[in-house]
């Protein structure tokens, strides 16, 4: 049921349609009070405090989101592990992605997919070695696969070597894959991933591995437009985009009332002209930019 679910929202995205992915998870779980972990973010919120986590996937679903990503940015191995909390590797994805499901569920809501989000993010610099980071995306993948997740969406990619791994990790769960990329210019004012990679080398890599849907994510929404010049210029499949409302303020980042819901509904309607097919928010994006955009742009 839910694989034929999946095929009719590509389908539609194929016909031209243009969909809307949720908000930010993890900045919403804060703004709501959730603690966070040292090292792990937002993390522990699948077990700290599942109903906020689940009545902000019904929030994004009830404002017309059609796919919510589980809140697993941060359950990842290495950050667990830098978190002391690597016992909770298991619960912590399974409940992630479960959370997301039961709100579709309790909602009676069919039509909304549950993607489970994987990121390889570091908030210590302690990168895992790529065998380490190839068993426990492996094992995550299987995990949300195994509790309900329609599709994985890897985050933040930000180099291509470790992204290789992720991605050949997250297929072995044989679940339908799609890329998020975070980009930024280099000193050159050449289009990069985070970690200096240029973005058409990047895309390149991508191809052979055939996902379904490249997304520009978690990048500063004046940004986007050269992004998705180069991605649709070398990859004719599907795209889309969840960029981030965000600034450092003394060297802290800081998400909320950066970028108002007016002003990113009018970038994302530039982007929907653009031909892309699935447009949601990152961090700092949150329930009210979700619902003006689903009244302007998607009703």
């Amino acid at each position: 049921m839910a694989m034929n679910q999946y095929s009719k929202l590509i389908k539609r995205a194929q016909n031209g349609e243009c969909i809307l992915i949720d908000g930010a998870t993890g900045t919403e779980v804060e703004r709501r009070g959730v603690p966070q972990l040292d090292n792990a973010w937002n993390g522990g919120g699948a077990l700290s405090h599942p109903e906020i986590v689940k009545q902000i996937h019904k929030d994004y679903i009830d404002l017309g989101a059609e796919i919510v990503i589980s809140n697993t940015f941060a359950t990842t191995k290495h950050a667990l592990t830098d978190a002391n909390q690597e016992n909770n590797f298991e619960v912590l994805n399974r409940r992630g992605v479960e959370l997301a499901v039961q709100a579709k569920e309790e909602l009676k809501n069919d039509k909304v997919l549950v993607a489970g989000g994987i990121s390889y993010w570091t908030w210590t610099g302690n990168k895992p070695s790529l065998e380490e980071l190839k068993l426990s995306v492996t094992e995550q993948a299987q995990i949300m696969r195994d509790a309900g997740a329609d599709f994985i969406m890897l985050e933040m990619m930000i180099d291509i070597e470790q992204m290789i791994t992720t991605i050949e990790a997250a297929q072995s769960s044989g679940l339908p894959l799609w890329i998020g990329l975070t980009c930024e210019p280099n000193i050159s004012n050449e289009m990069c991933l985070r970690d200096g990679d240029k973005l058409e080398n990047v895309i390149n890599v991508i191809k052979s591995y055939n996902p379904d849907v490249i997304n520009i994510m978690h990048t500063e929404v004046e940004f986007v437009d050269r992004c998705l010049d180069i991605l649709q210029s070398q990859w004719k499949g599907l795209t889309g985009v969840y960029a981030h409302s965000g600034k450092s303020v003394n060297g802290e980042w800081t998400f909320n009332n950066v970028i108002s819901a007016q002003e990113y509904c009018e970038y994302s309607a530039k982007w929907k002209h653009q031909g892309v097919s699935f447009i949601g928010g990152c961090c700092g994006v949150h329930t009210e930019h979700i619902d003006l955009m689903n009244k302007k742009l998607f009703s």
